[in-house]
Parts: C-alpha cells; structure tokens; sequence
C-alpha cells in the first residue's frame, strides 16, 4: 500500500537538504509506527546515509550539537527546531547487555533496520521512495502483534531492555506478544538484573498506563517478579473471603486496570495488597483475613520504591495511601481523621484508590462499597465547605491566646493538641471563648515568671 505521510515542514527541508548533497534519509521507528496508526508522532528520527561528518557539512548554516557523535547522532535545528539526524549504522557486541560496545556507520538503510528491536519499529519512510518494510511491520501492525526483528534470543541479549519495551509496547498498543518473542522473553529475562532500576521504572510506568496492561501483568508477572519479586506470593494466592473471587495477583491486576490513567495511582495500586499473603489469616469459619496488611504493605511498598529510585514525594505519597487503603470510616468523625492522616491535597487520591480497590472485588459487593465510598467522598466536601477545623492552624486559639492565660514552655504545645482533638471529635465547638474556657478548667496555667 502506498502511505503518503504528512511531514513538518521543516523534516521536508532536512530531507531536502541531505538529497541535494546525494545523500538518502528517511523518518523511523516510532514516528513511523504512529504514522500508519493514524496517531500523530511526537517527534521524528531521521537517519541518513550521511556520516556524521558529512551531516554536519550539510547543516554547517544552521545551529547543531554533536553531544551524540559518537553513537552516529547530531542535532540540527531547522527553524528553531531540534530533529536528530543519526547515521545508518550496525552495532557490535553488547557486554554489558543494554549499550553496544562499538558501532559502524554504513550506507544501506537495511543494515541499520536489522539491528532494530520490533518489526513495528524497524520500518523506515520518505516522501519519494514511501514506506520501506523489510521485515514485515506493516503486516504486524495490520495483526496486532509484537514480533522482534531477526532472532528474539538475540535481540534480547543484546538489550534486555527491549524486554519490558516489548512488554509496553503490548500493553500500550493492546498488541499480543508471538510466540518466538515470547518464548525468548521469558528465557532472557533474568537479564534484567543488569538493566538500571530508573530504565526499568520508567517502561513499568508506561506499561501500567496502557489499555492493555491487563492482560500483559497476568501473563508475563513472572517477567515484572525478577524486579518485584515481592509480587510472587500474591500469584494465585486464595483469598477464602466472600469479598473476593480473584485470588490476590488477579485481584491486584483488575485493580490497576481500575485505577485511574495515571503512573504514580496505577503503580500503587500495583503494590496496595502486595502484603496480603504474609497477613493471612483464616477464622473457624474459613474466612479468610488480612490484619494489618496496610501497614506492612505500605513499610514494603517504600523499600520497593527507594530500590526502584522513585522521587521522595512519590514514595512517601504511596505509602500513605496504600496504609490506609481499606480505612473504613464509620461516621464523620472518622472521617475527619482520615482525611488528618491522608492530607487533604491527597484525599481524592485515596477515594481514587478506595474506588479502584472496590471494582476488583465480587460483583456481590461492588456497588455497596462504591456507594460507601460516595458517602465518604460527599462527607469530605461538607467538610471542606464548612472549613471544619482539621489542624492546629485552624483552630480558634493560638500559642499567644494561651501565654495569656498563663501556659508557657512545652504545655502550650499539649494544651492546643488537646483542644485541638475535642474540637475533631465534637467535645467543643471550635469558638474562642469555648476553648479558652476549657483550657483554663481542664489545665493548670504555669504562673508567669517575672
């Protein structure tokens, strides 16, 4: 089929550029698939024929940076902006199995397809020549399917990387992985363990985001167990609880997919019941319990993520959430304490994640913990609207107010805590006369020294 891809100007007048001086080039990878995906790429590679030398006679009028040279790559600016134009090229070995240990520039556009990872990346274009496909990517895409470029084994030990790409890619796109593909994937995944944990987070991230991820954490969960392995235990672990009819994996996995599109809520969703085996528990009536696993799945949740270098933020964020993921509150009371130990600015988070959770547990009980869960997220905005007193800032007596009545050192700060905790629990209305009042009646002032 002939595609006539609609190109930026500006890679028009690169092309344009490199043609003139006898060079070839096209747009690929990535841009292209996108392309042919009716999606509209968010940026464009161009390789060329040219050296990078030769790049650089081409574009000496216009403003470039050669910081990757080495690896055949130089940026050059067409009206302002950056497109990096890299050399056809083949690679050596991969020692470390991620970075090849020395490349050569070559000028057939093939040669530099055959070192790609996935067909549905190795597919290369221009406005002249239309769509090159060497190895079928086109008919890969047409499928739905995830296929390496020349043999999986190969590709995969040469950067065992393109292991969870593939894997995104999958869940991304909704893609099925071959079988050759999948076969080597799992036989080379132990290569993983050399592969930097901020490489690994980032593509996991991806992958949770996809439509898709589903059913790639299902089926590859022993591939994400060789950077998680915490996740093991929770594979085809029985709940024994009318709550659940997935055991705790599958559970886990419907629940990410429940969650909102978003990395960070998706990843602790990925981690919320991780400690849910360790906690079980089973009663004399064979109901399955899992006391406390909140709390040591938040302490396990932080360990994972300081492994995996998550930003502190992000980590601490986490952990709160999945402590108090199942909190049930019973009344407003309760509620306001949630909301003390989630924070208000990550309120909606957790009712995010409480939702989530709901929707991978039996249908039975769905829409009763849903509605539940309304109840608490309505009760929270009755609270905000009110301006309820939640914090020490809020309350209607400061530190100065007490030094009046005669407080001083170390009692002010116990005396605000303790009306700060009637007022939660509505012993006191939070008036200033009202607290004033109690805190003389309940306290002892220290006598002011003079």
């Amino acid at each position: 089929m002939k595609y006539d891809i609609n190109l930026p100007q500006e890679v028009n007048n690169i092309f344009s550029k490199l043609n003139k001086n006898g060079f070839d080039s096209h747009i690929v990878g990535g841009c292209v698939r996108d392309a042919l995906l009716g999606l509209v790429p968010h940026d464009y590679d161009i390789c060329t024929s040219a050296s990078p030398d030769e790049v650089l006679k081409c574009f000496e009028n216009n403003k470039t940076l050669t910081t990757g040279m080495k690896h055949g790559t130089i940026t050059v600016f067409e009206n302002d902006v950056p497109y990096e134009i890299t050399s056809y090229r083949t690679e050596g070995l991969y020692s470390d199995n991620r970075h090849p240990d020395n490349v050569l520039f070559v000028r057939s556009i093939e040669e530099d397809l055959a070192r790609r990872d996935f067909t549905i990346n190795a597919m290369a274009y221009n406005p002249k020549e239309g769509l090159f496909d060497p190895f079928g990517g086109e008919n890969d895409l047409k499928n739905k399917i995830i296929r390496c470029v020349g043999q999986p084994t190969q590709r995969f030990s040469e950067d065992a990387l393109r292991i969870m790409r593939g894997l995104r890619f999958a869940s991304v796109l909704g893609f099925e992985i071959d079988n050759l593909t999948d076969c080597a994937m799992r036989k080379c995944k132990n290569l993983l363990k050399k592969i930097s944990s901020e490489r690994i987070r980032t593509e996991l991230l991806k992958l949770l985001c996809g439509k898709g991820c589903g059913n790639v954490l299902l089926r590859y969960s022993d591939i994400l167990a060789v950077f998680i392995p915490e996740i093991s235990p929770c594979i085809g672990f029985d709940q024994h609880n009318p709550h659940h009819c997935f055991d705790v994996w599958e559970h886990i996995v419907r629940s990410v997919q429940a969650a909102p599109q978003q990395p960070l809520v998706r990843f602790i969703m990925l981690l919320h019941d991780i400690e849910k085996p360790a906690c079980f528990r089973m009663d004399d009536n064979g109901i399955g319990h899992f006391k406390g696993h909140g709390e040591l799945g938040a302490a396990t949740a932080r360990n994972i993520m300081e492994r995996m270098h998550f930003d502190k933020k992000s980590i601490c964020t986490a952990e709160t959430m999945i402590r108090l993921h199942d909190e049930r509150p019973k009344d407003k009371i309760a509620v306001r304490r949630l909301i003390i130990n989630a924070g208000i600015e990550n309120f909606t988070l957790l009712l995010g994640i409480k939702r989530a959770d709901a929707m991978a547990k039996h249908p039975n009980i769905q829409n009763s913990q849903l509605v539940f869960i309304k109840k608490i997220e309505d009760c929270f905005y009755e609270i905000m609207r009110d301006k309820e007193c939640l914090y020490l800032n809020d309350l209607a007596v400061n530190g100065k107010d007490l030094i009046k009545l005669g407080f001083a050192g170390k009692k002010i700060g116990l005396v605000l805590n303790w009306l700060l905790d009637c007022v939660i629990n509505e012993k006191l209305p939070n008036e200033k006369a009202a607290l004033m009042q109690a805190a003389s009646l309940h306290f002892n002032p220290d006598k002011k020294t003079s």
